[in-house]
């Protein structure tokens, strides 16, 4: 049985200046970002296209989607395998090509720093990256390649 989620959201325009869009540099990029619960997202295009640097962009919301989720996934699967994350810090980054006709992704890199309880973990935290990978669903549903460079490293005693 195959099981479907709906995920609704709603973006309201909020750059208008008085003009609208009669010309590019008319109108600003803001925007939000809402969905019932959670508080809304300011948003706005890169500053390349331009964006409001303070605020979100869909590049940046992307790569947080893929890292969130597999950081998600990550986690279920460790607590499943009995290996025990105190800590788990991503630098994600994404690289989209401009073309002439718009632009894409042409990969998404998940840079995970993972903190387990004991040595004996190591070796299985860091192969547990590929289970979570292909668990996540953001990952899953995109047509550019996400890899994932983790680096295990084990608590300290206080």
């Amino acid at each position: 049985m195959t099981r479907e989620h709906t995920y609704p959201v709603v973006v309201t325009w909020t750059g208008d200046k008085g003009t609208g869009t009669s010309g590019y540099r008319a109108y600003g990029r803001e925007h939000e970002l809402a969905a019932e619960g959670p508080p809304a997202i300011a948003g706005s295009s890169d500053p390349a296209f331009r964006g409001d640097p303070s605020r979100w962009n869909p590049e940046q919301l992307l790569v947080g989607a893929l890292s969130q989720c597999h950081m998600l996934s990550y986690l279920h699967k460790c607590a499943v395998a009995g290996v025990i994350v105190t800590e788990y810090v991503d630098n994600a980054v994404g690289t989209m090509a401009e073309t002439a006709d718009g632009g894409h992704f042409t990969e998404a890199v998940l840079r995970p720093t993972v903190t387990v309880t004991s040595p004996e973990m190591v070796d299985a935290a860091a192969e547990l990256h590929e289970d979570a990978h292909k668990a996540c669903f953001i990952a899953s549903s995109v047509n550019f390649p996400v890899r994932h460079e983790p680096t295990i490293r084990v608590a300290t005693a206080p």
